[in-house]
């Protein structure tokens, strides 16, 4: 085998080689090995091993060329292309809308509060000097051993917060010390300046500066504004490295201005808090009312919460009471009944009624702890009389007491001009209340009603059913915010039988049961209402309500003020003990503030025998402030 190789080399390669003679040179290792050994002759010849090495190094130039190509005569694209794989677009939050009193003071307003934050994975890659970490614990107040927890207590991506809320100063302090993974997020909250006595009203944000309840829900496309959108680079661990594009700058939200006097707003808060705790109530509402526009000046309600952490957020703290809540009003009904039978010429303040007790459908209808064989229709009023004025609203025709008590607000929720879309919400959605159809009523029904059973009512709706006696019968439309109001005033009743009303309701703060209501230097009309809760099938003898209504001054009254405490503890539970002093307080404060001149002169500070002899009067009249108790339910002023 190996001759016969040996043979075919020399016959097939000769000495001369291809062309000519073979040079006479000393044959080189490889030559000899191929020509020795047939087996290496037959492999691969040596110019194709020469053209791999220069293949080889044809590539290495072209990658050279390649880095030099991608780093320094075009690099533009090449960075583009990475950065569009790590770019993305996000939300840029507009500054939120201010919500503003009547008169520009604050009651919402977003305030700028940074987090300090610590990124674990990206501070162990390039951890700071010492020096630098005991300076940036020291300005956090943080102990080494809960840095180090804070540190090992995230291990993937993501951040730790290390201070919110951070003050200037200190975001200034953190951001001069330099370290890796501790950055600092632009952040805003929302505060409140107002707190508890605005927060039924003004409602909250969640964490993403959204509107929740109240107001800031209800207008929050309006305070929230157009967020921009811009175009960044984040690493891996999420954190912004840099920011390629702003596509659309964010329009900051729109101011909202209320009715609401923050002052009196306060001021009555304090009030109703003071009357709550006092007599150890479940709760308290107030609201204060522009006569002549039908601004609402102040709604509060105690207990409240505080919006900016919401801890003592419930049920009963998170309703707004004087909206969402309907409760039978008690002896408050009683002036509309009057008024619609002297509009309709039945009586006049002078004409005599019998208001002996007297039974109806197995009802007896009788007055608490006191009783008159006949009184004036004024007296009725004064002295609040429950037989009496149910027969007054007896002689009234069902179908004329209905579209009167409609023509009032009760029945339907009341219009403050607000979007249609609050309806149902727990703070601003108002409550109906029960007014039943005419054609369903009888005779019992229709004289519980005329002194306040039978029918519930909000006391925003109250409040705005005595806009129609202090604005000569004209029911006026509310307004919460600026630029809403609901409607037109409704004709309720005439001019002069407003005047008439407004006289003999005067006369229950000066001579009636409503005397602990009287203001200092004014001169005021309304009406004390204490009303059983139903409990059950019947009515409870422990649970009332207590009410007062009315405005000041009487004859040309500028603020119509309401006032409900619920369950009052005690033997002290009437509407004339426990809501009347609130009016006194809150119609004091509105006046002055209004600048409404007093129409009455201040007394000055009586002797030792002057508060003697006004401590027997009171005694006195407070004894008037009691009534016979009817079978079922109870009524009293």
């Amino acid at each position: 085998m190996m001759q016969r190789l040996r043979q075919w080399v020399v016959q097939h390669w000769p000495r001369g080689g291809m062309g000519g003679a073979r040079p006479s040179v000393r044959p080189s290792v490889r030559d000899l090995n191929y020509s020795t050994n047939p087996l290496l002759a037959s492999k691969t010849p040596p110019w194709r091993s020469q053209l791999v090495v220069a293949l080889v190094g044809l590539s290495f130039l072209g990658m050279v060329f390649k880095a030099v190509y991608v780093q320094a005569i075009n690099p533009e694209f090449f960075q583009a292309k990475s950065e569009k794989q790590h770019a993305m677009t996000e939300r840029v939050q507009a500054g939120r809308g201010r919500i503003l009193d009547r008169n520009g003071r604050l009651l919402a307003i977003s305030v700028y509060a940074p987090t300090i934050y610590l990124a674990p994975q990206q501070f162990r890659n390039k951890p700071p000097s010492e020096e630098k970490l005991r300076q940036l614990q020291e300005l956090l107040g943080l102990k080494p051993a809960e840095f180090e927890a804070k540190i090992n207590g995230r291990r993937s991506g993501g951040y730790v917060p290390l201070r919110r809320e951070a003050p200037t100063e200190l975001v200034r302090q953190v951001r001069a010390l330099r370290i890796e993974g501790v950055g600092v997020e632009p952040r805003y909250v929302r505060s409140y300046p107002e707190g508890e006595a605005a927060a039924h009203l003004i409602g909250w944000v969640d964490s993403g500066d959204k509107g929740v309840d109240g107001l800031e829900w209800a207008f929050n496309d309006v305070l929230e504004g157009t967020a921009g959108v811009r175009v960044v680079v984040r690493d891996r661990l999420g954190q912004i490295i840099d920011e390629l594009e702003q596509i659309s700058d964010p329009h900051p939200g729109e101011d909202l201005q209320l009715s609401i006097d923050s002052q009196l707003q306060s001021l009555a808060y304090q009030h109703l808090r003071d009357a709550v705790t006092t007599h150890k109530a479940k709760s308290g509402s107030v609201v204060v009312l522009d006569v002549r526009s039908g601004d609402i000046l102040a709604m509060t309600n105690y207990p409240s919460y505080a919006p900016a952490n919401r801890r003592q957020l419930n049920d009963l703290t998170g309703r707004n009471r004087a909206l969402t809540d309907a409760n039978e009003p008690g002896s408050t009904m009683k002036p509309f009944v009057v008024a619609e039978a002297i509009e309709n010429g039945l009586v006049q303040p002078e004409t005599v009624i019998d208001t002996t007790a007297f039974r109806i459908s197995d009802r007896l209808v009788s007055d608490h702890d006191h009783s008159f064989r006949a009184l004036t229709v004024a007296q009725i009023v004064q002295q609040s009389s429950n037989p009496g004025t149910a027969r007054l609203a007896l002689r009234l025709s069902d179908r004329t007491l209905h579209e009167t008590f409609s023509n009032l607000g009760f029945g339907h929720k009341p219009d403050m001009g607000l979007p249609d879309t609050l309806v149902g919400r727990r703070t601003l959605g108002s409550a109906t209340g029960r007014l039943r159809p005419w054609q369903k009523w009888q005779d019992v029904e229709k004289a519980s009603m005329s002194y306040g059973y039978g029918i519930s009512v909000s006391l925003i709706q109250l409040a705005r059913a005595y806009t129609a006696l202090a604005n000569d019968g004209a029911a006026q439309p509310l307004s919460l915010v600026k630029g809403f109001r609901g409607g037109e005033p409704v004709r309720v009743y005439r001019p002069d039988t407003a005047r008439t009303m407004r006289t003999m309701l005067r006369g229950t703060i000066s001579e009636g049961t409503g005397f602990r209501a009287q203001p200092a230097g004014y001169s005021a009309a309304g009406k004390t209402g204490t009303a059983q809760k139903l409990e059950g099938r019947g009515y409870s003898n422990s649970r009332h309500c207590a009410w007062f209504v009315g405005f000041s001054p009487a004859d040309k009254p500028r603020v119509v003020v309401a006032v409900l405490v619920d369950e009052p503890q005690g033997t002290a539970y009437y509407g004339g003990q426990v809501a009347a002093p609130v009016f006194k307080a809150v119609v004091e404060n509105a006046l002055r503030m209004m600048a409404v001149p007093p129409d009455l002169e201040v007394p000055l500070p009586s002797s030792a025998s002057g508060v003697a002899a006004a401590s027997s009067s009171a005694a006195g009249k407070a004894n008037s402030n009691r009534k016979a108790r009817p079978t079922s339910p109870k009524v009293e002023p």
